[in-house]
């Protein structure tokens, strides 16, 4: 009986061409979307699980006020952990890590590496498997250190790299342990991973406020997480008061989050941007959406297509057919069509995996389609598939009263609220994709063309580190004589993306957090930030920051941003010449305009830019457009012939501010990408419903031509009922559509208003496309030879 069953679902697959090419079309489609999207999301939903002990590994953060502003990072002191582990006997281990570039010579190359200091326990709290090695002891001795499977394979080939010495800054490291490769949904991403204890801060005593650590804490329990935050704000509310001496408002505050929660969840980045919640709530939506608008065009189809088997099932239950039997019947053609979806789509999705992997800014390969998780996902989907699009039809056409059929057949116009409801909900779906891409594309356009008070474009840097420091005036001086180049700056950061944390007090005792950037006389005009008041950095100042004679002569100035002179009670003319502290005392000199020097996510805080020769991580060129391959070849050869212990690298300002863009930029890639699909699906079920209601109005259109009706009546006739439905769902789908887009724009500090043109242009553009999908087969039915329609009767 089951083979019987799916052998006349594959005639009918065979005899009813439009129909099963729409079904198998929009079912294939939707499935290939589930299917990319899925993987992406699993990736995305599974960060950092893959640890044994992740329920029970919790990541530091900051929280701090000096009674104005209140901010927050990922970034801690060296206190932290080890205080913790002392006070609280919830804490097992606690691992202190930072991420840096470093320079190693393997046989005369050159190579900068992406370095992990991290305390000895890493390897014990996380799982990052030693191929070979101690995990107890690969990071016990500072001459340790640890390499990953693909850096032993670039320096030692085939060889075995356990106990070979690896140079770096003059140093010899011996190779502890080979760990494997970081898997992508890691928010730890290195090559090499050296003691902590090599840092100066690990030898210097432990402070608080040393921020520039990220740190991770081992407890007993997973049930420890809420008691031990508890106990925690006690403990740095007495810690802010006594230890630190902090007054009125001021406090420290440190809270803790769930490892698997940081990538997700945090609102405080730490190794890499994080992802959002919210854009996975997005994607996840498109790819339902999509399967639910071809599971509709499966439903629309199968109960348009109805009218043409009530003699079909006349016969049936002629010969004893039950509705039961009928009922699997239907059912069985819908499995079969969501199994040939299926199979069509992995097929599918393995094609389209390398352009996936663009756009999504991911590494996926076919293994990632066989885990058993998506796997299984897939299956179930399917089947609810089958149950779902064929449900309706199936129920509708095995309760057909045997004497209506024979009497006048089967009445598919009875169940025209159903197709219309079923059409309204597809395009309240279009309206809103097509809406809701506007939105983003016009929030990230903002994003790419903001004035953020600074320019970026042409500007290269070139890392430095400490060895360079001694040539980075002849460095300076040679880049500056390079036809081409305009500008040269070297400082700490450029202003994309300011992490140095400081605070500063004025005589008047004002006190503020900062922002705070060490740089030279060029830096300000280099990146041609405006002054509001005062003058910039003069060669002059920067001489002054004589450290001879025990520092007697030493005078520094400053230059801070208007919100830290509003945060101070200044306007910009009342700060020049005012005297701040920061560590030591120093005259304001120059006052600039707010610029952002965060993701616009986050407002614009108090920032201050001050002279410094050793704190200088970064070469800055400005350079013109005329011909940016010489200028670089020629910078690199001054490089080269200047630095012997680092390799010659450089990155484009301008990528850097794209990088912080870059979850919403992958995002909006893949929802405009999906996007599009389902409302190209959305279209072809309109295409096939028209093609059916054409089909069963066939002998009104002939008449109604012989009776003098024009070729622009009749397509209106039979366009108006469609374009009615597209306007009510235009109706609905648009506060829908507000609320949603107003909501993802609030998380933006610097954001659009959306416009109400914006509802105006994707109304007529969802019209346009209804119209112009029912105009396809309207305007041929329109354009038919009546004769043809009549001949019969």
């Amino acid at each position: 009986m089951l083979k019987n069953y799916f052998k006349i679902a594959w005639r009918k697959i065979k005899k009813n061409k439009l129909y099963s090419f729409v079904n198998i079309i929009g079912l294939t489609a939707g499935l290939t979307s589930c299917l990319l999207i899925g993987i992406y999301l699993y990736n995305e939903l599974s960060y950092d699980s893959f640890h044994q002990n992740a329920d029970r590994i919790v990541r530091l953060t900051m929280q701090y006020s000096y009674g104005t502003s209140v901010e927050s990072t990922a970034n801690t002191g060296t206190k932290d952990g080890p205080q913790f582990k002392r006070e609280f006997p919830e804490v097992e281990q606690y691992v202190r890590t930072m991420k840096s570039a470093k320079t190693f010579n393997n046989n005369g190359q050159l190579f900068s590496e992406n370095v992990m200091y991290a305390d000895e326990p890493f390897f014990s709290v996380f799982s990052f498997p030693l191929i070979e090695g101690n995990p107890n002891t690969a990071l016990n001795s500072p001459d340790k250190i640890v390499i990953t499977e693909a850096i032993a394979k670039k320096y030692f080939g085939n060889q075995d790299a356990l106990g070979k010495v690896i140079k770096s800054d003059n140093k010899f490291y011996t190779v502890s342990g080979i760990a494997k490769n970081t898997p992508s949904n890691s928010q730890m991403q290195f090559d090499m991973v050296l003691p902590f204890n090599l840092l100066s801060a690990a030898k210097s005593p432990e402070q608080w406020f040393t921020a520039n650590y990220i740190t991770y804490l081992l407890l007993k329990s997973p049930a420890d997480v809420q008691p031990l935050q508890k106990q925690i704000n006690a403990y740095m509310q007495n810690v802010s008061a006594g230890e630190l001496k902090m007054t009125g408002g001021a406090f420290l505050k440190i809270n803790i989050e769930h490892l698997k929660d940081v990538h997700l969840h945090s609102p405080n980045a730490g190794f890499e941007p994080n992802g959002s919640i919210v854009y996975i709530y997005i994607l996840f939506s498109i790819a339902l959406l999509t399967l639910f608008i071809a599971a509709v065009n499966y439903t629309n189809l199968a109960v348009a297509q109805s009218a043409n088997r009530s003699a079909e099932i006349s016969i049936r239950k002629v010969l004893g057919a039950g509705q039961a039997q009928l009922f699997r019947q239907f059912i069985g053609e819908s499995i079969m069509f969501v199994a040939i979806g299926m199979v069509l789509s992995l097929i599918l999705a393995y094609m389209l995996l390398p352009q996936f992997n663009l756009i999504a800014g991911k590494k996926f390969t076919t293994e990632d389609f066989f885990n058993p998780v998506v796997i299984s996902a897939l299956i179930v989907l399917s089947i609810i598939m089958s149950v779902v699009s064929g449900s309706y039809p199936s129920l509708l056409l095995s309760n057909v009263k045997l004497a209506k059929l024979l009497k006048s057949g089967f009445s598919f116009t009875g169940n025209s609220s159903v197709k219309q409801s079923l059409i309204v909900f597809q395009f309240v779906i279009s309206f809103f994709l097509i809406l809701s891409t506007a939105v983003i594309s016009k929030q990230l356009n903002y994003i790419q063309t903001k004035d953020v008070g600074y320019k970026r474009n042409n500007i290269i840097a070139l890392p430095l580190d400490w060895q360079i420091y001694g040539a980075v005036n002849t460095l300076k001086t040679q880049f500056a004589n390079i036809p081409g180049v305009q500008q040269v700056s070297v400082a700490n950061s450029s202003p994309v993306v300011v992490q140095w944390g400081d605070d500063i007090t004025s005589q008047e005792g004002g006190k503020t957090l900062v922002n705070a950037i060490p740089a030279d006389e060029n830096y300000v005009p280099l990146f041609d930030i405006k002054l509001l008041a005062g003058s910039n950095f003069t060669h002059a100042d920067l001489l002054q920051l004589d450290t001879t004679n025990g520092g007697k002569n030493y005078r520094n100035t400053f230059i801070i941003n208007e919100s830290a002179a509003k945060a101070l009670g200044w306007t910009p003319e009342q700060a020049i010449g005012k005297t701040i502290n920061k560590g030591q005392d120093g005259i304001v000199k120059g006052v600039v305009k707010d610029f952002n020097f965060q993701s616009l996510h986050q407002p614009i805080t108090p920032l201050i830019i001050f002279l410094d020769k050793s704190n200088t991580n970064n070469i800055f060129l400005k350079v013109s457009t005329d011909d940016m391959p010489k200028v670089l070849k020629t910078v690199e050869s001054i490089w080269k012939h200047e630095v012997n212990n680092r390799p010659f690298e450089f990155h484009f300002i301008d990528d850097d501010y794209n990088a912080i863009y870059v979850s919403e930029q992958r995002t909006a890639a893949i929802f405009k990408t999906f996007s599009a699909l389902a409302i190209l699906l959305a279209c072809l079920g309109l295409f096939a419903l028209t093609a059916y209601s054409v089909v069963n109005r066939t002998k009104e259109i002939g008449i109604r031509k012989v009776l003098g009706a024009s070729v622009s009546s009749i397509m209106l006739m039979l366009s108006k009922s469609f374009l009615k439905l597209v306007l009510i769902a235009i109706l609905i789908a648009s506060p829908i559509a507000w609320f949603i887009m107003n909501k993802w724009l609030q998380d933006f500090a610097f954001r659009i208003q959306i416009p109400w043109y914006l509802f105006v242009v994707a109304g007529l553009l969802t019209v346009l496309i209804a119209f112009v999908t029912v105009s396809l087969q309207s305007g041929k039915a329109a354009l038919s030879n009546p004769v043809k329609a009549l001949r019969n009767d």
